[in-house]
């Protein structure tokens, strides 16, 4: 089952996105405004990492694709998915197209699958202070700040915050609404 957005449909994760994944996180120019580190990761470690991803039913991850051209431009997930409690984390990592509404669209396509068909009722997130791109997405998709861990993130020589993001299911349908989803 593809989930359709207005401008992109997040899909299960195939085989040939793990070359795009692969680039993502071996891209230090990405990896600098993400809050976790990684090591570079070699086409046998990313085959590895999928295997176990796609059978994984706690972490839900999804390649972004556009619509109109059905190019796949990176991947959003739900993970740490707390069934029991109604929660996840939530994170979006793109390879290009920024600027477009692509990642905009989405995190509101992501939203809507966990609030309206999972009945999930919170999701949190996470992003370095310095990330602005990331800060002005989640606050137009109607996430809050609600807390700050000092010195969290170690990069390029120095420590930064990392900022403590979430969102409940009664912000995200008052954001629909307003955003028109």
């Amino acid at each position: 089952m593809n989930i359709y957005g207005k401008k992109v449909f997040l899909r299960g994760m195939e085989p040939e996105d793990m070359e795009m994944y692969r680039e993502m996180a071996n891209d230090p120019n990405t990896e600098r405004l993400l809050g976790g580190w990684s090591f570079p990761i070699s086409t046998k470690e990313q085959t590895e990492w999928y295997e176990k991803a796609v059978a994984d039913k706690r972490n839900l991850r999804f390649t972004i694709v556009v619509q109109e051209t059905e190019e796949a431009i990176g991947m959003v997930n739900l993970v740490d998915i707390d069934w029991k409690n109604g929660s996840a984390f939530h994170g979006i990592r793109m390879s290009a197209k920024r600027g477009k509404g692509y990642g905009t669209d989405a995190v509101m396509t992501l939203m809507k699958y966990a609030f309206e068909e999972l009945r999930l009722v919170r999701l949190d997130g996470s992003f370095i202070e310095y990330n602005t791109i990331s800060q002005g997405l989640y606050k137009k998709c109607g996430w809050s700040i609600e807390g700050t861990k000092k010195k969290a993130i170690y990069r390029q020589g120095k420590h930064y915050n990392l900022l403590i993001a979430g969102i409940t299911d009664e912000e995200y349908y008052a954001i629909k609404k307003d955003l028109d989803y």
